[in-house]
């Protein structure tokens, strides 16, 4: 071989081990923003969509809906408040429970959104309860939710007919 072919073949080692390199770097730096906005980046589910869904224990979610009316209750036990409700979208229902204090505006028949995720019994342990302070207020995710299963009219008009008769 000549000293052309030889510096013609190193050139395409030394093309591929930077292309190789590239590729290596920029796989990792992908990795590291991806994990760095692992918290941010959480899933949410109504609860029809867990039940369709079959989400087991461990995921990390959000789940969001509306409170069901006369589903709380709250006691406390060794000294820590444990509190109970049910999180509907008007289709299906998930039993929640949470330790701590709830929100001050937290109450039923409002949506809320909880962050955490269920247990082997089915029931999702909330470690983050969001509640905000108009009662109208809904997530927006909770709202499209309920748009999309025909429960935003219903519970629209039944909100429009409870102001009427005051």
């Amino acid at each position: 071989m000549t000293k052309v072919g030889l510096k013609a073949g190193a050139r395409k080692k030394r093309r591929l081990y930077f292309l190789l390199t590239s590729i290596t770097v920029l796989g990792l730096a992908v990795l590291l923003v991806l994990s760095a906005l692992e918290d941010s980046i959480r899933l949410f589910y109504d609860p029809t969509e867990i039940v369709e869904k079959n989400i087991g224990p461990g995921q990390n979610f959000r789940l969001g809906g509306l409170v069901e009316e006369e589903s709380f209750e709250s006691r406390e036990t060794a000294g820590i408040l444990i509190n109970h409700f049910t999180v509907t979208d008007g289709n299906e229902s998930v039993a929640v429970t949470y330790e701590g204090l709830l929100p001050d505006l937290f109450r039923e028949g409002q949506g809320i959104v909880a962050e955490g995720s269920m247990n082997e019994d089915g029931i999702f342990v909330a470690s983050e309860i969001f509640a905000k302070h108009d009662e109208t207020y809904m997530p927006k995710e909770v709202i499209d939710s309920l748009k999309k299963r025909g429960e935003w009219q219903r519970r629209t008009a039944e909100t429009q007919q409870k102001g009427d008769a005051l």
